[in-house]
């Protein structure tokens, strides 16, 4: 399984996604689910992935090699008609490698998150489905996630809002990590992280965290930590002494 997730805010844009690929308890490998697509001063797109390994790295494969010879993610004039480009590339990826045998059918379907900024319009972030159509963040709705999405989605509906700071999002963004690595044994370190800031154009900071990474031990603890004293503070019921 997989787990990913971008936030659109005013200050610009913050991603995160797990390594881990699982086909059963013997085949467990970690791969990167992020890619970045960068033209510093004109455009800069971050993908993320989830879904058939198989499919998602036809479709990075080939926009990558599109991108070494300028190709649409370089020529669009919108994200959002990138994020068109994209999900007809996963749609006829998937159409090249449909079994044909209905006896054993196996999912191909692939889902991505693409983010980032065209030129002078404000930072976007899509979610693409399988289906080659997607939707956009909007003030109410200022993330997105793919994946095994449940565990990590409590803590975003309470933090994330469009006026949240870089920082303050991607501390959250580890925090929704944790929380569905601990859940879900599917998803796992390295996590890599991105944070690109409105306007500048330039390739985002990334960062890469394995499970005992210093930074990332910390913010673990100390989200544990404090869970666990809002816990012994919740008022008691009448009869508790």
């Amino acid at each position: 399984m997989t787990y990913c997730l971008a936030a659109s805010l005013r200050a610009g844009l913050v991603f995160a996604a797990d390594t881990r690929t699982n086909a059963g308890l013997d085949h467990v490998n970690s791969f990167r689910k992020m890619h970045s697509f960068v033209w510093e001063g004109d455009r800069v797109m971050v993908l993320l992935s989830a879904g058939n390994l198989a499919t998602t790295q036809a479709v990075v494969t080939h926009l990558q090699r599109e991108a070494e010879e300028g190709g649409p993610l370089r020529e669009v004039a919108h994200l959002s008609d990138a994020a068109e480009h994209v999900g007809q590339v996963s749609l006829q990826v998937q159409q090249r490698y449909h079994s044909a045998d209905s006896a054993n059918p196996v999912s191909l379907e692939a889902t991505f998150i693409l983010g980032g900024q065209v030129g002078d319009e404000a930072p976007s972030a899509f979610l693409i489905y399988p289906q080659g159509n997607f939707i956009t963040c909007s003030e109410e709705q200022p993330f997105l996630q793919i994946g095994e999405t449940k565990y990590g989605k409590p803590i975003l509906d309470r933090i994330i809002e469009p006026g949240l700071s870089l920082e303050d999002a991607a501390r959250c963004a580890l925090v929704s990590i944790d929380s569905t690595m601990r859940s879900n044994l599917s998803v796992g370190p390295p996590v890599d992280l991105a944070i690109y800031r409105a306007g500048t154009l330039e390739a985002p900071r990334t960062l890469r965290y394995k499970h005992n990474s210093p930074y990332f031990a910390s913010v673990r603890k100390h989200w544990s930590e404090g869970l666990r004293r809002l816990f012994d503070d919740l008022p008691r019921f009448d009869w508790e002494s």
